[in-house]
């Protein structure tokens, strides 16, 4: 079966840090860029980062540019998103994607076609 399983979240004071990870079963995470992406109750999703597949070049949006590091380990068929400084506006639930179907050395939060979806983890940033 191939999916992809998100994990980390959870609740974290304002300041505080959090890693997502998003792993692969059924697939090798090495051939696709991945994405992270969030969706607040009430709000449109929104693209946060993306690493391409080929040479690990990323991509952020600007809400969240040098606070949050998207990496990936292929040995492990993973990839995380380290989230620093957060802020209560971070609160969302964080979905990864997988995608095949575009430039592999390069990724745009603003422009992809995900292949797979995973489920969600949620993520709460409140005193």
């Amino acid at each position: 079966q191939l999916q992809l399983v998100e994990s980390g979240g959870g609740l974290v004071q304002p300041g505080g840090s959090l890693t997502l990870s998003c792993t692969a079963s059924g697939f090798t995470l090495a051939y696709y860029a991945i994405g992270w992406f969030r969706q607040a109750p009430g709000k449109e999703r929104e693209g946060v980062s993306c690493i391409s597949r080929n040479t690990g070049s990323t991509d952020y949006a600007n809400s969240v540019k040098g606070r949050f590091t998207i990496y990936r380990d292929n040995a492990k068929n993973t990839v995380y998103l380290h989230m620093n400084s957060l802020k209560p506006e971070d609160t969302a639930t964080y979905y990864c994607a997988a995608w095949d179907r575009l430039n592999g050395n390069s990724c745009s939060v603003t422009r992809y076609a995900v292949n797979y979806w995973g489920k969600g983890t949620l993520v709460t940033v409140s005193l």
